[in-house]
């Protein structure tokens, strides 16, 4: 029996198993999510590494705050912290004392399975303009929803706390749907001022090669929601002219390395999860191509087959449900300086990947023992996880 004809049928005995389960707190079913006590991952270059055991972390985690399904945070300039969660609430956490406070003008979300409140970014001019985007799932039309991201001013009050003023959506994911999961929507700036949005294909398959819709698909847009003029499709006009590339699943991570090289790590169907090297108008394959299946069983050809996609740089098989993802560059663990982390949801870990030019492979996988659902690096050099679901934990991570 073939390697491959292997993996199909142990994954089909586990589909037998896993997609009879009612769906977890992602909103995925737990189909998405491996068998405890399944393998380690499969990567395109190299094996896994063996999780690394409590004893053997190189770091502590210090609790920090908890929180109602906390789903994003960014630093603000003075070192205190927004954390986003997902029933449509924004944190203020002062990381000194301990202290939350509210933040008042929260857009309207809808509410269910992965949509809610999403992720939230700082404009590169923060701190002299106060400008953040904020990224939701909106309600539409019937029984429909899609993401949006808005702009807006914060206003710090003196008590701890906060208000959005002046929010306006800059972009929505076209067309609106029905069903409540994969809608991506993190944010990224770039080094260029673009702002970086992933639009997942809320599980409808073929938006991700359908140019008329924006699902699917890695955005870049000006910071006021405009097309940037050399966008690979800005000629196309309309949703085609934000499109920077096509053929994603379910994207959840997104960051730039040292060498200005934007990465990018998306949930697979049923085995597959991808880390990609972004290129310029590429097309990653998606739904024609993968390193998964199907959850009814249904094949899908793998990247080797259709050379003309962009395959992903590394790959997992089991799932490790990636949530974030981080291009560490601090100083206080300066053996992992350049080396990605990706928050694993049904894996319950984080995930160490380290670069070799244009190639990449796991190194190490840390057993967290909960959801991680976002990943982040602190001003000094710290870095910051979310635990999924209620009462995640904000910890810091610190050496030893």
């Amino acid at each position: 029996m073939t390697p491959r004809l292997l993996a199909l049928v142990c994954t089909a005995s586990l589909c037998l198993v896993a997609c009879n389960q009612p769906g977890n707190a992602n909103g995925q079913s737990a189909a998405d999510a491996p068998v405890a006590g399944a393998p380690a991952a499969t990567t395109a270059t190299a094996p896994a590494a063996e999780p690394a055991t409590s004893d053997a972390r190189p770091f502590s985690a210090i609790e920090v705050a908890a929180f109602d399904e906390p789903w994003a945070m960014a630093f603000l300039p003075d070192g205190r912290l927004l954390v986003t969660e997902k029933k449509g609430a924004l944190k203020l956490v002062d990381l000194a004392t301990g202290k939350t406070g509210d933040i008042k003008g929260v857009p309207e979300v809808d509410y269910g399975g992965q949509g809610g409140f999403g992720d939230i970014a700082l404009h590169p001019q923060f701190a002299s303009n106060h400008v953040v985007y904020v990224s939701y799932a909106e309600a539409g039309d019937g029984d429909t929803r899609g993401g949006a991201v808005a702009r807006g001013t914060l206003a710090l009050d003196d008590s701890g706390g906060g208000t959005l003023q002046d929010l306006k959506v800059i972009w929505r994911q076209v067309p609106k749907v029905d069903g409540r999961g994969h809608y991506g929507h993190r944010l990224l700036f770039g080094n260029d001022g673009k702002l970086w949005i992933t639009s997942s294909e809320r599980q409808k398959f073929d938006p991700a090669q359908d140019m008329q819709s924006n699902l699917g698909k890695l955005i870049r847009l000006n910071d006021d929601g405009s097309v940037p003029a050399d966008n690979p499709f800005a000629d196309k006009g309309g949703v085609t002219a934000q499109v920077w590339s096509l053929g994603h699943r379910n994207l959840l991570g997104i960051d730039f390395d040292a060498q200005g090289r934007l990465w990018e790590v998306e949930m697979g169907p049923q085995g597959g999860d991808e880390l990609n090297l972004i290129e310029r108008g590429g097309n990653y394959g998606y739904p024609i191509v993968s390193n998964g299946d199907h959850y009814d069983g249904r094949v899908i050809p793998d990247h080797d087959t259709r050379p003309e996609f962009n395959a992903p740089k590394t790959w997992w098989t089991p799932v490790i449900s990636p949530s974030s993802l981080l291009i560490y560059s601090g100083a206080l663990f300066p053996d992992w300086q350049g080396d990605a982390f990706i928050g694993g949801l049904s894996s319950q870990s984080l995930v160490r990947v380290e670069f070799d030019g244009d190639t990449a492979r796991e190194a190490q996988r840390f057993d967290m023992g909960q959801r991680i659902r976002a990943v982040e690096q602190g001003p000094d050099g710290a870095i910051w996880l979310l635990e999924d679901g209620k009462g995640g934990r904000l910890l810091k991570l610190a050496p030893r």
